[in-house]
């Protein structure tokens, strides 16, 4: 009963009710990725996403912000494109967790290089 009413009434639990309804009756898929997020578009033109999880547009890899965005790229022939070696796996923002960066994380840096003058 409660998931009913978050699904109606919250957006920060996945797609709301106008939203189910509106990707059921208009909305095209047009494709995944690696997150399990689902890209529509209609025949307007308008396009959407679905998060598989927690709502975070961080979690939209490179290709699929550009083609949100509706900056040309070669994802509408490609689905998978070609990865080069040197690029990392996207990652969600990861401000707040465990394995978010700060600098002197481990403490493995040397001291300070200065004295400070005020106590």
């Amino acid at each position: 009963m409660i998931s009913i009413f978050k699904k109606i009434f919250t957006w920060w639990n996945q797609d709301t009710f106008g939203t189910k309804i509106k990707t059921l009756l208009s909305g095209k898929l047009k494709g995944t990725d690696s997150f399990g997020n689902k890209y529509y578009e209609n025949k307007k033109g308008d396009r959407w996403v679905i998060y598989s999880s927690e709502i975070d547009a961080s979690k939209i890899p490179v290709e699929w912000y550009s083609w949100i965005h509706f900056t040309p790229n070669n994802l509408e022939n490609n689905q998978n494109p070609n990865k080069f070696d040197w690029q990392k796996p996207h990652k969600p923002n990861q401000t707040g967790t465990k394995e978010a960066y700060y600098p002197n994380k481990d403490k493995n840096e040397p001291g300070k290089k200065y004295k400070s003058w005020i106590n």
